[in-house]
């Protein structure tokens, strides 16, 4: 009679799973490359299961416009200098509309019809909280908070704690619709790894204090634009997200949820589509995707067509 050992139904068992997980990436692999040359679009992908440390991903390493998803980094840091002491988040903040390029100091100021949100615009030469003013940032992604708060804390230090974290492919550079610096190339940029870096240090707790995590983690999951990542998973999957959006480029970064088991991290960038909203259904197409490849076979999702 016949016996297996432990080690070798051990072995059996990671072999499987090896396999599995390598069809897996090969069918992910040829859906994005077909739905890329179908959109005439360019797409990097990053995904981690923070429980397994299994991670996939397509063109990680293309850079792209930031856009919005820099508001993250800015967020971290403002935590990170309130626990140093330099600020409180129940501090009060003039708002102010002029600000100065990163070229020469010119003043420029921010147009509320190419803004998402018209609040912080109301408060203009009065005074709102940090907090206020990170979760206008985050939540609405509202560029005039994010200008306040850049020049608060300083864009050179977002790029040092970023540099603690280890994180080497996100520049945030200036503030939102420096004119002059965009048009001198110096942009806020990322890749789809170094954000996916961003969010999986602040999911498990590295990006500050657990503490100032966990806030910051309530703040992106009161996120109101669940359009991108959020519209391709199950309903029952607790998202914490920020997108980003500019001209022919969406964005979405998520932490999510699955019932029953530990948090997994999904960064989806996207560059040359034209029409928002088509981005906005090909982003949760991938997201579903990825769902159903690698975290729950099984799962129910809607079309997010």
């Amino acid at each position: 009679m016949s016996s297996i050992t432990p080690a070798i139904q051990l072995s059996t068992l990671v072999a499987s799973n090896n396999i599995a997980f390598d069809s897996s990436r090969a069918r992910l692999d040829r859906f994005l490359k077909i739905l890329s040359d179908t959109l005439h679009a360019e797409f990097g992908v990053a995904f981690r299961d923070l429980s397994s440390g299994l991670e996939y991903s397509f063109n990680p390493k293309v850079m792209m416009h930031a856009a919005s998803t820099m508001k993250v980094p800015v967020m971290i840091e403002i935590f990170r200098q309130a626990e140093q002491g330099k600020l409180r988040l129940t501090d009060s903040v003039l708002v102010q509309n002029q600000f100065a390029s990163i070229i020469d100091g010119s003043p420029y100021s921010l147009d509320l019809a190419d803004d998402s949100d018209e609040v912080i615009y109301q408060a203009i030469g009065k005074k709102l909280t940090i907090r206020q003013l990170i979760e206008a940032m985050i939540t609405v992604s509202s560029n005039l908070a994010t200008n306040v708060l850049i020049e608060l804390v300083g864009a050179k230090n977002v790029m040092n704690t970023l540099t603690e974290l280890g994180i080497q492919n996100m520049l945030v550079l200036r503030g939102v619709e420096d004119g002059k610096a965009y048009q001198a190339g110096l942009n806020n940029r990322t890749d789809a790894y170094a954000l996916m870096q961003t969010m999986a240090a602040i999911a498990e707790e590295r990006a500050a204090s657990p503490i100032a995590c966990r806030e910051m983690i309530a703040i992106l999951k009161a996120q109101k634009f669940r359009e991108n990542i959020p519209a391709g998973l199950p309903d029952e999957v607790v998202v914490a997200n920020k997108t980003g959006s500019i001209t022919a480029l969406d964005h979405d970064a998520a932490i999510f949820y699955p019932p029953g088991r530990g948090p997994c991290v999904l960064v989806v960038l996207t560059r040359g589509i034209a029409e928002h909203k088509r981005a906005h259904q090909t982003i949760a197409s991938i997201a579903q995707r990825i769902y159903k490849e690698l975290v729950n076979p099984d799962a129910s999702v809607s079309s997010p067509f």
